[in-house]
């Protein structure tokens, strides 16, 4: 179907209806990327020089896309990557629950967050809780009890941050929280976007920088840029660190960050159920190279140890399918679905999903397969020099 007001059909539809719609600097808030954003273009250039190898007859009449993640069927191989602090729509969190939910599949819910995890939980049961190496062990553990009696499935552990912020082409200037003074000084953005406006005024609230999901359940939370001080405060984890974490959570465990086969390694070691390659979407050390450029190396490495995703890049269908011919068993996305959720709220999330799997469904189609479990990188046009590896 061509794209309407309630549908688009693309993530570049929802990303350029994503900058109509929010201020100026939410939507440069979504682009992110550290210093030159070369890991940043990378991650998503990087999938153009992968090639297909279609077949033209005894096509599949039906393709299966489902599979499992952590424990948790979903309805194919795409689930929602945490991120932090949501103010592009007044829904936020729950709202990517929502728009998951709808597509049958798994988000992961930053500790970061601006909704509270049992919220979350309740508008999606396939709900990982992400969090990041910070405080003392007391808070850490309390904070998985919490997500635990909430409902969690899963724990993603976040090593890939360095919150290197620097851009050459400048930052938005981001608020520690919205009061009068901070509403007037983001006037004219603010009114230039009257949609964006009018649903948080229905809504009845302001956006939320605060962070419930660091404290018990009933506590006010730090904002956003308190609970990166107390991380940047906090001692950066050891492996064996990594191992007593582990400890604490008795279902699947989830180290995201992993860039290298040696650090992969150490994940299985420690009794990771599974890893996701990334690089935080290009914000973490730029010049990083591009996901997909580290992923075979990662999945000879330790493939059948554990379970992998990658994160960074994914911007179609066609790109997932690369991913999974390449080792990963699903991915992860960011950006495309908060530029949905600009666009359209909760809705919009699940557009961009629906978007991906039609795009994973026809990918499929060309290449001759009935299920995404028989895709190979026999499949794959792979350029000399693509990977990079230790």
């Amino acid at each position: 179907m061509a794209s309407t007001k309630d549908w688009f059909e693309s993530v570049a539809e929802a990303q350029r209806r994503a900058k109509k719609r929010v201020p100026k600097s939410v939507y440069l808030a979504l682009l992110a990327g550290s210093e030159a954003g070369v890991t940043l273009d990378d991650n998503a250039a990087a999938f153009t020089e992968l090639g297909f190898r279609p077949h033209i007859a005894d096509l599949p009449a039906t393709r299966d896309l489902s599979t499992t993640v952590l424990g948790q069927e979903i309805s194919f191989p795409v689930i929602c990557s945490p991120t932090g602090v949501q103010a592009v729509d007044p829904e936020g969190e729950v709202g990517v629950a929502r728009g998951a939910a709808q597509s049958g599949t798994a988000i992961g819910l930053s500790s970061f967050g601006s909704k509270p995890v049992e919220e979350v939980v309740a508008a999606n049961d396939k709900t990982f809780f992400q969090v990041y190496w910070l405080g003392d062990k007391d808070a850490m553990t309390a904070r998985l009890d919490r997500a635990r009696a909430a409902g969690a499935k899963g724990i993603i552990v976040t090593l890939d941050w360095v919150f290197a912020s620097a851009r050459d082409w400048g930052s938005p200037a981001l608020p520690e929280r919205i009061d009068v003074r901070t509403a007037m000084s983001f006037a004219p953005q603010v009114l230039a976007r009257p949609g964006w406006l009018w649903r948080f005024a229905r809504s009845g609230h302001l956006p939320d920088l605060t962070t419930p999901n660091l404290v018990p359940r009933g506590q006010q939370g730090p904002t956003f840029f308190g609970a990166y001080g107390e991380w940047m405060g906090t001692p950066p984890p050891t492996w064996n660190d990594l191992a007593w974490l582990r400890q604490q959570w008795d279902g699947p465990f989830l180290i995201k960050g992993i860039g290298r086969p040696d650090d992969a390694k150490r994940a299985v070691d420690i009794g990771a159920t599974a890893i996701s390659v990334s690089n935080h979407g290009g914000n973490n050390l730029d010049s990083t190279p591009a996901t997909i450029r580290l992923l075979p190396g990662i999945a000879d490495a330790v493939g059948d140890q554990l379970e992998i995703l990658l994160d960074g890049g994914i911007r179609r269908g066609g790109d997932v399918v690369k991913a999974l011919a390449l080792g990963a068993r699903a991915v992860m996305i960011g950006r495309p679905y908060l530029w949905g959720m600009a666009a359209a709220g909760g809705h919009g999330v699940h557009n961009v999903l629906e978007v991906l799997r039609q795009g994973i469904d026809s990918t499929l189609y060309g290449l001759g397969h009935s299920s995404i479990h028989e895709v190979t990188r026999d499949d794959i046009v792979i350029p000399d020099g693509f990977t990079r590896g230790l």
